[in-house]
């Protein structure tokens, strides 16, 4: 009780807002969700799961050169080193397996040359080659039976190993060195499909039941083939035993907050690669793809804009609302446009100050002021009343920077990151763009809800754009931690019998691991991703072990969080259009009509209108008298 009441005063001490020397409203937040739900169940997907393991790998290690997405409610820093650790592991146990089988098959030679030895009464005088061709059966047959070829067994064991992988890889079920109980994976096969590999499985498993029958009854004579693959069974059982204990100790519900966690490795390329991770996944500002701007995000979820003219009242007032936040003072820099220069830097225009706008003038810096406090007083008023994740409302404002740029140039640097937002307010151009952005996590970080709010007020026009995206729950394969933590309980007996079932497809799993990991160093140390041309963040941890599956519960809370927001942001824009002294009434009908999926048409003259998804409309010409 005592550690949730400190989080709930952390995060609610995090979210408290700060005015710059600029005056923009910044959120400096003290959480950087290092031990969040989403965070745990990202590290546990990286222990659990290969796939998602290696393309983490894959992006953060071996294309350096993109700088990392935002990451919203997680942090990204112990995926990776929780991945890497799991590789690093998975490979040891590779390197005990491969070792395993190449002492079964070298005294299984040894075997092989003492009973010809025997049966040639000690004057068996062969070449290396050929006792090699004879033990793979590519010579004279010397021995008839199984039990009398003892390398035979080998290879009679190897095809087992294979068939038994084979059965649940065209089933499409899991075939990892750590995997559970036999869970299928969630895929579309085709009947045809799990059929065919429901029947190589039992086809497998009657191999496997002979060669131990088999074994078993020649154990008198040649003990090995039980040795050798009880030996890679104990492997597996201490692979397990090493996995569940992670999982145990440091990423079960209990722990995760307060256990030390894996750090990256000792190097200076992991030491260049973590600096940049922390601070780029929280910065307020990110480098873009124009064919992928929103990158970490999630999907978006009903964007609307609208464009408004601006018409002053025909009695402007001379004073402001009591309750108004006062306007802001020009900021010198927006008397000298600055633009991000090719080194990340931002290089001031030579040219004449603008002239200072009327003090009634309607900006866009003007606008989110006013929404701003707006959004601060609800996630205040949700923290008095209730426990609703509103109360942990963030508010940051955030700017686009098109790519081209090195992401170790100084683009993420404090102070241009500081003079970009102050500059890109109110320039309005097409390549740096600023939002508002207002973030809600909830369901413990697995649902998380932003709005990016883009203000335009050139031209005498007021122009509001709003675009809400939805990232959807952690994958529940990575859930499976916790029935994991739990099933341990069980002790080792119940491990020592699952790795014993699973340790042929374990080996297989093991084995084309290693080869994936040797490709993938190799890849990388060729490729040298630190001096590839700069790129744009492609992929989202966060977002590849999402969802888009939401449950009615969770669309019911995305629906009210935007409404919400949605709600508050109309408010402040409409509190700074009476403010300046223009006219309200047509936006206050253009933002029920537009935020709600209408139309709105100030007036007609002919045609017709249709609404709706199938809606239709014709019009006819009357023919004339």
């Amino acid at each position: 009780m005592v550690e949730a009441a400190l989080l709930g005063y952390v995060q609610d001490q995090s979210l408290e807002q700060t005015l710059g020397k600029s005056g923009l409203l910044m959120s400096y937040s003290l959480r950087t969700h290092a031990h969040s739900e989403a965070t745990r169940l990202l590290c546990a997907g990286a222990r659990l799961n290969a796939g998602f393991r290696q393309r983490v790998i894959d992006e953060l290690v071996g294309h350096a050169e993109r700088p990392v997405p935002p990451s919203l409610g997680v942090d990204v820093r112990p995926v990776l080193a929780h991945a890497l650790q799991a590789r690093r592991q998975e490979v040891q146990t590779a390197l005990a397996l491969l070792a395993v089988w190449i002492g079964f098959f070298l005294v299984s030679v040894l075997v092989t040359w003492d009973a010809l030895d025997d049966r040639f009464g000690g004057n068996f005088d062969v070449s290396l080659d050929e006792l090699l061709s004879m033990a793979l059966f590519l010579g004279d047959d010397q021995l008839s039976s199984v039990p009398e070829r003892p390398t035979s067994w080998v290879l009679f064991y190897a095809g087992v190993v294979l068939a038994l992988w084979a059965g649940r890889a065209i089933a499409g079920r899991e075939t990892l060195l750590y995997a559970g109980a036999g869970a299928p994976r969630k895929s579309f096969r085709s009947a045809v499909r799990r059929r065919l590999g429901t029947v190589v499985t039992y086809a497998a498993r009657a191999l496997a039941v002979g060669y131990w029958l088999t074994a078993l009854g020649a154990v008198t004579d040649n003990p090995y083939p039980v040795i050798f693959p009880l030996l890679m069974v104990v492997v597996v059982w201490l692979h397990r035993i090493r996995v569940t204990s992670v999982l145990r100790e440091q990423l079960s519900r209990e722990t995760f907050a307060t256990a030390h966690q894996p750090m990256l490795p000792h190097s200076e390329r992991y030491r260049r690669i973590g600096d940049a991770i922390d601070r780029e996944q929280h910065a307020p500002a990110t480098l873009y793809d124009a064919n992928r701007p929103f990158v970490g995000a999630g999907v978006p979820h009903k964007p609307w804009s609208f464009a408004l003219e601006l018409r002053r009242k025909k009695e402007t007032p001379s004073t402001e609302p009591a309750n108004a936040v006062p306007p802001q003072a020009h900021h010198k820099a927006q008397a000298h446009p600055t633009e991000p220069g090719p080194d990340g830097q931002t290089q001031a225009h030579a040219r004449e100050p603008l002239p200072l706008p009327p003090a009634n003038h309607l900006s866009s810096r003007h606008v989110i002021d006013m929404i701003t406090p707006r959004l601060v007083a609800l996630r205040e008023a949700t923290a008095r009343t209730s426990r609703d994740s509103l109360r942990a409302l963030e508010i940051e404002e955030f700017v686009y920077l098109p790519s081209g740029v090195r992401r170790d140039s100084g683009v993420y640097r404090e102070e241009n990151v500081q003079e970009h937002l102050a500059d890109a307010a109110d320039d309005g151009g097409e390549a740096r763009r600023h939002f508002l952005r207002v973030r809600v996590g909830s369901w413990h970080e697995q649902v998380v809800v932003s709005l990016l709010v883009r203000v335009h007020t050139q031209g005498g026009m007021l122009v509001l754009e709003v675009v809400p995206h939805v990232l959807g729950p952690v994958a529940e394969e990575f859930r499976e931690v916790d029935a994991i933590v739990e099933r341990r309980a069980g002790g080792a007996l119940r491990e020592g019998l699952l790795a014993f079932l699973t340790a042929p497809v374990a080996t297989a799993a093991a084995g084309i691991a290693a080869v994936r990991t040797l490709l993938s160093v190799c890849r990388v140390w060729l490729s040298s991703p630190e001096y590839a041309a700069p790129d744009a963040p492609l992929i989202s941890v966060r977002e590849l072990a999402s969802t888009n599956e939401l449950s009615l519960f969770q669309e019911m809370d995305v629906s009210r969080y935007i409404k919400t927001v949605q709600d508050r942001i109309a408010g402040g824009v409409r509190d700074a259009l009476e403010q300046r002294g223009f006219r309200t009434d047509r936006f206050e009908q253009q933002i029920v009509n537009v935020r709600d999926g209408g139309v709105y048409i100030e007036e007609m003259s002919g045609g017709a209108v249709a609404t709706g998804e199938h809606g239709r409309a014709q019009h006819m010409e009357g023919s004339p008298a």
